[in-house]
């Protein structure tokens, strides 16, 4: 059995850490509301411009001339995992789901035949993917520096990525987030963002109930890189939203956590202590009696 100093530091130790987890507790809960407020945001303008480009892609599909980003290059050999995690820890299984979202869907296209590559956004997240694909993380794009990354490094990223496409690196492209549902909830989302997906309802409807002045090709220069833009700077929102929401709920559970584990020290502490007294009492009966 531990000793009584032994016990003592262990308790002061555990209440050291309970204080900076209720910090940290204290500092998501303050950021989470400003950063959901930005994301919620963004949402409506986002889901309005993928509808917008389904639209457009539905229209153009099969069309000789069509923007590459928009109806792709007619391969679907090479895929870009472009994966968004967080810079900093303590924030529970977010960037773990995020990964392995990211890696599941790795697997399923090597097991059909598919090349891969990685683009890593975010520090959290890298070493599980680099370990299990090595020879396939590509680029990655670091926002350690940055306090909150935001449209300037959307701006970035999509430029890098565009290069890549331009220059034959992959057909498609997936994006791999978080979706800000609650403080306890975000969930991994994947989306395709090149070429823009044609959703069932722009596919039945050939895009007919809305006509473009001027014609879809003249305004594609000015929407696609709006819409690349728009995808991943809402993911970096959601990604934002998710950290503070994850960490606030994580810093929540280590800090009830380590009330509980004060207590039962405390209670073992107590009844070492308890029982030194009765020996040492016992001790000194025991002399008295002797004598």
């Amino acid at each position: 059995m531990a000793s009584l100093k032994e016990l003592k530091g262990r308790i002061n130790s555990v209440k050291s850490t309970q204080k900076i987890t209720k910090a940290k507790q204290m500092v998501a809960a303050a950021k989470l509301r400003r950063a959901q407020a930005a994301a919620e945001a963004a949402r409506p303008y986002s889901e309005r411009m993928s509808s917008v480009m389904a639209s457009l892609a539905s229209k153009v599909a099969g069309q000789e001339g069509a923007p590459k980003l928009l109806a792709g290059t007619g391969s679907d050999q090479k895929h870009l995992l472009v994966v968004i995690n967080t810079d900093k820890g303590l924030c529970g299984g977010l960037n773990a789901n995020i990964v392995k979202a990211a890696l599941t869907k790795a697997r399923a296209l090597v097991a059909e035949g598919k090349t891969v590559e990685f683009y890593l956004v975010g520090k959290k997240g890298r070493a599980p993917i680099k370990r299990a694909f090595p020879k396939e993380v590509g680029t990655q794009f670091d926002t350690s520096e940055v306090r909150d990354p935001g449209y300037a490094e959307a701006e970035n990223i999509v430029g890098e990525i565009v290069e890549m496409f331009e220059a034959g690196k992959f057909d498609i492209a997936h994006l791999f987030y978080a979706t800000f549902k609650s403080a306890l909830v975000q969930d991994p989302t994947e989306q395709q963002i090149i070429p823009a997906p044609v959703t069932g309802e722009a596919a039945d409807t050939g895009g007919a109930a809305v006509d473009y002045e001027p014609d879809e090709d003249e305004i594609l220069a000015e929407l696609l890189p709006r819409f690349l833009k728009t995808q991943i700077f809402g993911a970096l929102l959601e990604v934002a939203a998710s950290e503070q929401g994850a960490s606030m709920t994580a810093m929540d559970n280590a800090t009830r956590n380590a009330g509980e584990l004060i207590d039962n020290l405390t209670i073992l502490y107590n009844r070492s202590r308890q029982a030194a007294i009765t020996t040492e009492l016992i001790e000194i009966i025991a002399g008295a009696e002797a004598l």
